[in-house]
């Protein structure tokens, strides 16, 4: 709605003055319609680069401003030589056009480079540093971030790159009916995030090349930014850490966070479906740790006392047996 009153706006803006500027050659109307076309070309071309990110155009200006700079050393080396004032013009056209081309193109290759220029990066004491932490797909579909951020567990803003939007309306798109309902539910609590004041996440705007896979351009996107990454995701956690990125996985948080049971305790369990083995039960602590109790298959619907036996811990997390106690 803003933009389109700014376009409104300056399209007025435009009437008036080619009226005015016709008006002075007695062409009132010919100047509004003249000035309205340039107002409307103009708004065309704004509207065709939406898709150009402030970054990438920051480089690109970077690069030209680079470009133009060593032009007009170069060509000021150059005066010094009796080459002819034709020629010396001549060479500082050509010098302008080609460093200005390639300082821009080089730029533009290069501009996962210029930390200055990119978002959430700003000029600032060494001794202080932004904490970001940039979310992926399965955290997101997960949801218990926003309730952990709540709790001031996590500090610092959360960042959504616009890659991984995109693989989430991918997700709400698919055929699939899981994916597309696990992509809705995404969605949701993204969007449940951004309304929250509690909350600081940001939308980030990047220009990684479209080919990477995403967990390459989350590293990657970490990297530049010097953010961590929030995941649930076993094989973007292993990755990132080998790059030395900084991870905050929930699972690896929930597990620790879990109830501590040791070896002869007793645990009053309600047990709801059978073990792997024909004489075995399962139960659930309140947290949700699965409990294996032998021999207890014949209770499977009643709440029993039971023993821990022994505390299995595996990357899925933490598994208990125990026996029924008989007493």
């Amino acid at each position: 709605m803003t933009l389109l009153f700014i376009r409104g706006f300056f399209f007025i803006i435009t009437l008036v003055v080619g009226a005015y500027i016709g008006s002075i050659n007695h062409q009132t109307v010919l100047g509004a319609s003249v000035g309205g076309l340039c107002g409307i070309a103009l708004i065309f071309v704004e509207s065709s680069l939406r898709h150009v990110s402030v970054r990438g155009l920051s480089s690109m200006v970077f690069g030209l401003l680079l470009g133009l700079v060593m032009a007009h050393l170069i060509s000021n080396i150059l005066s010094i030589l009796p080459l002819g004032e034709y020629v010396q013009s001549l060479t500082r056209v050509i010098l302008t056009l080609t460093f200005s081309y390639m300082g821009a193109m080089m730029a533009m290759r290069g501009k996962d480079e210029f930390n200055l220029i990119i978002p959430y990066v700003r000029f600032k004491r060494q001794d202080v540093k932004e904490d970001l932490l940039l979310l992926d797909t399965s955290v997101i579909i997960d949801g218990r971030v926003m309730d952990i951020y709540k709790t001031n567990f996590l500090d610092g803003r959360l960042v959504v790159p616009r890659f991984v939007l995109q693989e989430l309306q991918k997700i709400s798109d698919s055929a699939d009916s899981v994916k597309r309902e696990k992509g809705r539910r995404g969605m949701e609590i993204l969007r449940l995030m951004q309304k929250d004041e509690a909350i600081d996440i940001r939308i980030h705007d990047d220009d990684m090349p479209a080919e990477l896979p995403v967990d390459t351009k989350l590293v990657r996107l970490a990297r530049i930014l010097e953010a961590k990454i929030c995941t649930m995701d076993y094989n973007l956690n292993r990755i990132a850490s080998i790059e030395s990125i900084g991870v905050l996985n929930i699972n690896d948080l929930v597990n620790s966070v879990k109830s501590v049971v040791f070896q002869g305790e007793e645990l009053d369990i309600r047990l709801t479906k059978e073990g792997k083995e024909s004489h075995q039960a399962v139960g659930y602590l309140d947290d949700g740790t699965m409990v294996v109790v032998s021999d207890a298959r014949k209770w499977i619907g009643q709440k029993v006392k039971v023993i821990v036996t022994s505390v299995l811990q595996t990357q899925a997390g933490r598994m208990i047996f125990a026996k029924a106690n008989k007493e």
